[in-house]
């Protein structure tokens, strides 16, 4: 931790007033009229201020002393990361043409009266691509493709499985083109064959074919057919790798519906679902959107043409998505700067008529360090929005070396798009992003299916403070513990919590370490956090792993993951007092519950459940005596519970946790006994 800087000289404005009024008595007895109305006290308020602001400035020295040190240290401020959301646009009614919603489309939360729209904006562009059905193929398990097309399409009635449906039968449905991304509505006529399911929960997965990953599971959206027993439609979600391939001898956009196993308590089929007709069509697309608003065109004034030159942009801080792109203009038939040697003119077209000048796109680059005296290279602060071009160092033999390209003097520097935005403003629950930001043909709304998450806020000069010695003591080397976890929050900020633990030598070998990553979440509509938004994401877990593994030790084992998370059920009796309504104190019991249980924000010091904690009765009981309206705590029981199954356990007075365990909410039941 740094230490505090020091006060020069701790004495302010009415000190020093005080100090004068007493000296005057001293040297100048027959001065009485000490008062405020008196022209001599003014003039000492006026060289007492002055000798406030002399005080003010050296107290600064210390501080100023330090970020220099800081700077020193190549020690700089982390910049805000922006959130991002997959993000679905519905169509008004299926289209015969495909529809183009380039990268760089506005979205927003609604407004408020006290709330301002956080903006977002896709980084892609979608295609919703129009589709229909064009093969209709039924595959037993470990049996050949039968092509059921004509059948299903002349109205005749098609078994969907074999007669009676064994795990693996597979039901596939060619369309015409691949459509990634895309909403795909399959209209099914069905009659209640399908004997033996629960309607709601049939044991059946929807699948498409991509060309990376082969079959990979849909997302469904909504399912009316109760398992194909009834009419209706499955919407799901396409993933964004669809592909055309070949199957059963037809080429398709191949979607498939599977049967697996039936989890306990889940009934299977005993007979097969029939299918009479079918259809297939698109509604919609699903992109991905970051919390950022595009600038567009924005010059930023003409070169000196000196080494070392600095530019402001007039928006900050700079997220990186959409990407920057820095056009300079440069004389095609001199040397410009950057042109390589024989290297041929090129560029965009010329400008304003000029034949011999046209623009030229430069390269962001982190640091200089490896940039050639005419690479087109720039670096960006992304907290202040400052753009910089190569320096140039003096070497020991008194020679220049120029650190990437110099922009000719007086070239117009041009910035043609940035993204601005970021922070945790950007972390909004699903279903908040609903508005257009502008008209679009054929787009009748939009949503965000989950939460978006990963928006973190710049780093202030106190934090940085505090992470200079770690920095500075860790030499970017993952030794200890503390190491482990300040390289994790460098590479993944937006995690909320990472804990470092010793892996079991039992399972993982000596000289093993367990990086655990709880990802931040955003409660749904009601403060209550779902499992799957604590499982973090590929994406994250990557991105910690390949950071850390250059900074490990040679032998050490790293795994990075989440904790195990261990469900907790209450079940409480509470008295209320009288003339109190129940169903509020019912209320505020729950939300006291899974806001004490949250492993995010919970705990004594709303810091998250600590990792590997055990739960006790006792705690609950605290917990809910302290409810507004409760008069008494009557019985509390604890059930550890699977969050995936919703299985609950015995009831228990203690629920013990692992060293990487961590517990979550799940399912709280609170009686009220009204007053009488």
């Amino acid at each position: 931790m740094a230490l505090p800087a020091p006060h020069l000289d701790d004495r302010r404005f009415q000190q020093f007033v005080d100090d004068a009024k007493r000296y005057i008595q001293q040297a100048c007895p027959e001065w009485t009229d000490h008062n405020v109305s008196d022209p001599g006290v003014t003039l000492v308020e006026a060289v007492a201020h002055m000798a406030d602001q002399l005080v003010y400035r050296l107290n600064r020295v210390p501080e100023k002393n330090h970020l220099a040190f800081l700077d020193l240290l190549g020690i700089t401020l982390f910049p805000p990361a922006a959130a991002h959301a997959d993000v679905t646009f519905r169509l008004s009614a299926p289209q015969a043409e495909p529809v183009l919603l380039p990268a760089g489309t506005e979205v927003s939360t609604g407004r408020t009266e006290t709330e301002e729209a956080v903006v977002f904006a896709t980084t892609d562009d979608l295609t919703v691509v129009p589709c229909e059905l064009a093969r209709f193929l039924r595959q037993p398990a470990d049996a050949t493709p039968e092509d059921r097309t004509q059948d299903v399409l002349g109205g005749s009635d098609v078994p969907a499985f074999s007669p009676l449906p064994a795990v693996g039968d597979l039901l596939l449905f060619g369309l015409s083109a691949a459509v990634p991304g895309c909403v795909l509505v399959l209209g099914l006529d069905s009659r209640v064959d399908g004997v033996g399911v629960d309607p709601r929960m049939p044991p059946l997965v929807w699948e498409a074919w991509t060309a990376t990953d082969g079959w990979v599971g849909c997302e469904v959206d909504e399912d009316t057919t109760g398992g194909l027993n009834r009419p209706g439609e499955v919407v799901l979600h396409v993933p964004a790798g669809h592909a055309v391939s070949r199957l059963g001898r037809h080429e398709a956009g191949w979607v498939r519906c599977r049967i697996v196993p039936a989890a306990e308590g889940q009934p299977a089929y005993s007979e097969s679902p029939t299918v009479r007709a079918a259809s297939a069509f698109t509604i919609g697309g699903t992109v991905r959107a970051a919390h950022a608003e595009t600038v567009r065109d924005e010059s930023l004034g003409a070169s000196e043409g000196v080494p070392g030159q600095r530019f402001r942009l007039s928006h900050a801080p700079v997220v990186n998505r959409p990407p920057m792109v820095l056009r300079i203009a440069e004389h095609t038939d001199g040397p410009g700067a950057g042109r390589q040697d024989g290297e041929a003119p090129g560029g965009a077209p010329a400008v304003d008529g000029d034949a011999e000048t046209g623009w030229r796109e430069w390269t962001l680059v982190p640091d200089f360090a490896s940039s050639r005296p005419r690479d087109r290279h720039f670096t960006l602060d992304a907290t202040t929005g400052e753009i910089a071009f190569g320096p140039s160092v003096r070497q020991p033999d008194g020679t220049l070396r120029q650190f990437g390209a110099v922009p000719s003097k007086g070239a117009a520097i041009h910035v043609a798009r940035y993204g601005t935005g970021g922070g945790r403003a950007g972390n909004v629950a699903r279903s908040a992003i609903s508005v257009l930001r502008s008209s679009i043909p054929y787009i009748a709304r939009v949503e965000n299916r989950e939460a978006a998450r990963g928006g973190v806020d710049g780093e202030t000069v106190e934090e940085a403070r505090l992470r200079a010695p770690i920095a500075l003591r860790a030499q970017e080397r993952a030794v200890t513990a503390r190491d482990y976890e300040e390289l994790a929050r460098r590479a993944a900020p937006e995690a909320a919590r990472i804990a470092c633990l010793a892996a079991d030598a039992a399972e993982a070998g000596d000289n093993a370490v367990r990086v655990l990553v709880v990802p931040q979440a955003v409660p749904d509509r009601g403060g209550r956090l779902r499992f799957e938004q604590l499982v973090p994401g590929e994406e994250l877990l990557g991105r910690v792993t390949d950071f850390l593994d250059e900074r490990r030790p040679l032998g050490t084992r790293l795994a990075v993951g989440p904790p195990f998370y261990q469900g907790a059920t209450v079940v409480a009796t509470l008295h209320a007092f009288r003339a109190v309504k129940t169903e509020k104190v019912r209320s505020d019991a729950l939300d006291a519950l899974y806001a004490y249980l949250d492993p995010l924000t919970g705990g004594v010091h709303g810091e998250g459940w600590p990792f590997g904690r055990p739960l006790r009765a006792g705690e609950i009981f605290a917990a809910l005596q302290r409810v507004p309206g409760v008069e008494l705590v009557d019985e509390v029981l604890l059930h550890p519970a699977d969050p995936l199954t919703g299985r609950r356990g015995e009831a228990t007075d203690r629920i013990e946790l692992g060293p990487s365990a961590l517990l979550f909410p799940f399912d709280h039941h609170v009686r009220v006994i009204e007053a009488r």
